[in-house]
C-alpha cells in the first residue's frame, strides 16, 4: 500500500481511509494556527491534566464533526465555497471574536475567586461549589471553537475535500474520510491538551496559586490571540496580496511547508504569548510565597 501524505493520488478504498487518519495525525502534530494555540488556551485554564484532556477532547471531537460534515459536501459536491479567497481572513476575524469572549469569560471566573492566600493551605470543602454561569460556559467554549476553526482551508482541507472524500464509493461513505482526519487530529489534541493541563497543575505552588496562574494564562492567551486573530483576518481581507506572502522551507511537510500569518498565528499566540505568561506568572507567585514565608518566620 503506498500512501502519499504531500500529494496523494489514486488510491484504494483501504488507502483513502488511512491516509486520512494520518493526515489527522500530522494536522494536529504540526503548527496549526486553527487547534494549537485554541487547546492551550482553554487546557492551561483548566489547571488539571484531566481538565486538559477534556478541553482537547471537545475542541477536536466538535472538530472532527465539522471535518465529516465538510466531506460529505465535497463528496456531494457542495464544498467550493469554503475554498473562496477571503473565506480564511473572515474565519479569522470569527475566531478572534470567540477567542476574545473566551477570555472575557476566563477574567470573569478569575474575578469570581477569592482573594489568595499564599500561606494558607486551600480549603476543600469551599472549593466544593457548584461551577458558576462563567465556568459553565467556559467548559463549552472548545467545542464551540472546534466546530467554527473546521471550516478552515488549507492544504490539508484541499486534499481531505478535493481528493479522497470524492473517491469514496457512494454519499453513505463520503463523511468517514472527514470523521477519520479529525480523530487522527483528536489523537493528537486531547493528548496535548492533557500534557498542557499538568504543566498548569505541576507548578510546587499550592492549588489556590496553580488556578490563579492558569486563568491569567488563559485570559492573556485568549484575548490578545484573539487580537491578533482579528488584526490577521482584517489585514488579509485590505491586503490579501500581502497576506498570502510566505517562506517556503523545503520540507515536504503542509503547515511546515511555507511558513507565512497561519504560522505565525500559531507559533506566536502559543509561546509568545501562552508560554511567556506561564513562566512569568510562576516566578511572580513563587516570589510572593517566599516573600510571605518570610514575613512569617520573621
Amino acid at each position: 500500500m503506498d500512501i502519499n501524505l504531500w500529494n496523494p493520488g489514486q488510491l484504494d478504498f483501504g488507502a483513502i481511509l488511512l491516509t486520512a487518519f494520518l493526515l489527522g495525525l500530522v494536522h494536529g502534530i504540526t503548527p496549526d494556527e486553527h487547534t494549537w494555540p485554541i487547546t492551550f488556551s482553554y487546557a492551561i485554564g483548566g489547571y488539571s491534566t484531566r481538565a486538559g484532556l477534556r478541553a482537547g477532547l471537545m475542541f477536536s471531537l466538535a472538530f472532527t464533526a465539522q471535518r465529516a460534515l465538510g466531506s460529505e459536501l465535497a463528496w456531494l459536491g457542495l464544498s467550493d465555497w469554503m475554498n473562496l479567497p477571503q473565506m480564511d481572513y473572515a474565519l479569522y476575524i470569527l475566531i478572534g471574536v470567540l477567542m476574545a469572549l473566551g477570555g472575557l469569560l476566563m477574567a470573569r471566573q478569575q474575578a469570581a475567586r477569592p482573594q489568595m492566600n499564599f500561606g494558607a493551605e486551600r480549603n476543600e470543602a469551599s472549593s466544593a461549589n457548584a461551577l458558576s454561569p462563567p465556568q459553565r460556559w467556559a467548559r463549552w467554549m472548545p467545542a464551540i471553537h472546534g466546530f467554527v476553526a473546521g471550516w478552515g482551508f488549507g492544504a490539508f482541507a484541499l486534499i481531505l475535500y478535493g481528493t479522497l472524500a470524492p473517491a469514496m464509493p457512494s454519499a453513505a461513505w463520503g463523511w468517514v474520510p472527514g470523521a477519520l482526519f479529525g480523530l487522527g487530529t483528536a489523537v493528537v489534541q486531547a493528548s496535548a491538551g492533557a500534557v498542557f493541563g499538568r504543566m498548569a497543575a505541576q507548578r510546587q505552588l499550592t492549588p489556590d496559586a496553580v488556578r490563579a496562574i492558569a486563568l491569567i494564562t488563559a485570559k492573556r492567551t485568549l484575548f490578545f490571540g484573539g487580537a491578533a486573530y482579528a488584526v490577521a483576518g482584517l489585514f488579509g481581507l485590505i491586503f490579501p496580496q500581502w497576506a498570502d506572502i510566505s517562506l517556503a522551507t523545503g520540507l515536504h511537510v503542509h503547515n511546515l511547508a511555507h511558513l507565512g500569518i497561519p504560522f505565525l498565528l500559531a507559533v506566536g499566540v502559543v509561546l509568545g504569548v501562552g508560554f511567556s505568561s506561564l513562566i512569568f506568572e510562576t516566578r511572580r507567585w513563587r516570589q510572593h510565597a517566599q516573600t510571605a514565608h518570610i514575613s512569617t518566620c520573621g
